[in-house]
């Protein structure tokens, strides 16, 4: 699913094509997403001129002086530009049309876990975003911070930062990564590592995140940028979906386990 990288790349890719633009109309063929969207998407966002993009977690903001649409890609959802009027297919469930010559922009989902929602308050403030912890690549993220709120916590590193409470965008992908590249096994309490080895693995997301989003961001199977094009972290990948191949470092087969229903994959050897 796309995580915080791809969502970044995809921000990245249609911002500087709708700010100052004016949307004259939204094109709904399917308004069963993850949830409804409502049909005051069409009355309140027609007519307004996008001013700005934000991200918080994996969620993108689309701003406009009476409100923000609340974009969350969720397993298989991706933003891109079409040509005006270019038919859709059938999981293109989405068009936001603007005024002029130039490209529309298309959702695609499909499987529809996503979600496309509308607010007049601050974005921010809504029940989806409130709760979120820190961004990992801004400086509210640090060891201090990591080490404090894992004290005395009884679940594995890798559940532990892959809490959108604790720190947000750390998903099952980066988490791999972060955790191979830091030296430490993803089954270690979060609560019995010490500050030396947190410090490290801070260090690790934010190194292997902002990576991931200098590569575009991975592509597994559905996911593309803003652009159209794939991201091409997956060539970097060190352990994920790499099981039963050498460690890129010691050469010892890599190891599988199920954590939380998620694929882990780490070195015996080189995490401890």
């Amino acid at each position: 699913m796309p995580e915080l990288p791809e969502v970044e790349t995809t921000l990245r890719g249609i911002e500087a094509h709708l700010v100052g633009r004016k949307l004259v109309q939204v094109d709904i063929r399917q308004p069963q997403l993850r949830w409804l969207i409502t049909p005051e998407l069409r009355t309140e966002m027609v007519g307004q001129e996008i001013t700005h993009l934000s991200r918080r977690g994996k969620y993108i903001g689309i701003h406009t002086a009476k409100g923000t649409l609340i974009i969350h890609l969720g397993m298989s959802g991706s933003l891109y530009f079409v040509p005006a009027n270019t038919p859709p297919l059938f999981h293109d469930h989405v068009d936001f049309c603007f005024a002029g010559d130039g490209d529309w922009l298309r959702y695609t989902d499909p499987r529809r876990f996503g979600a496309i929602l509308w607010t007049t308050e601050d974005w921010q403030t809504h029940d989806l975003l409130r709760h979120l912890g820190p961004e990992p690549l801004t400086d509210d993220f640090n060891v201090d911070y990591l080490y404090a709120k894992a004290k005395g916590r009884k679940m594995p590193i890798k559940t532990f930062i892959m809490d959108s409470k604790v720190v947000v965008g750390v998903g099952n992908i980066y988490a791999n990564e972060a955790l191979f590249k830091a030296g430490i096994r993803p089954n270690r309490m979060a609560g019995n590592i010490s500050k030396v080895r947190m410090r490290k693995l801070v260090e690790c997301i934010k190194i292997v995140l902002a990576n991931a989003i200098k590569q575009g961001g991975t592509t597994l199977k559905d996911f593309v940028g803003g652009d159209g094009k794939p991201g091409y972290f997956k060539q970097e990948l060190a352990v994920y979906g790499r099981a039963g191949l050498p460690c890129t470092q010691c050469q010892k087969v890599l190891t599988e386990v199920r954590q939380a229903q998620r694929s882990t994959v780490y070195c015996a050897k080189c995490q401890t």
